[in-house]
Formats: C-alpha cells, structure tokens, sequence
C-alpha cells in the first residue's frame, strides 16, 4: 500500500499525528495560563526598573 513495504513506517507517521493533535488540545487548554502576577509582584517589579532608571541615569 503506497509503496511502503514496512509496517514501522506507518508507526511512524501515525505517532506524528497523534503528537500533533496532543500538542494542539495542549495549546489550546493552556492559551492563556502562566501570566497570572500578584500585585506585590508587579510593584515589586515597578520598583527594579524605576531603580534601573536611575543607575542608568547616574552613568
């Protein structure tokens, strides 16, 4: 059938598409997770890059 004599080779392309389709149910359950920061966090940051301003400023 199609001019493949071994059977690995359908394997193969079978375990790719089954990959594919893991990998997009995947991206499509995790889209938007991971970003979630608290407030302290983001203040906690603010205050790094105003403090890298000014370093940056006094050189």
């Amino acid at each position: 059938m199609l001019g493949i004599n071994d059977p690995a080779i359908y394997l193969g392309y079978l375990a790719a598409i089954i990959s594919l389709i893991a990998c997009i149910i995947y991206g499509i359950m995790y889209w938007n997770k991971g970003m979630e920061n608290s407030k302290e966090e983001i203040e906690k940051d603010l205050d790094w890059e105003n403090k890298d301003e000014q370093i940056k400023s006094e050189i």
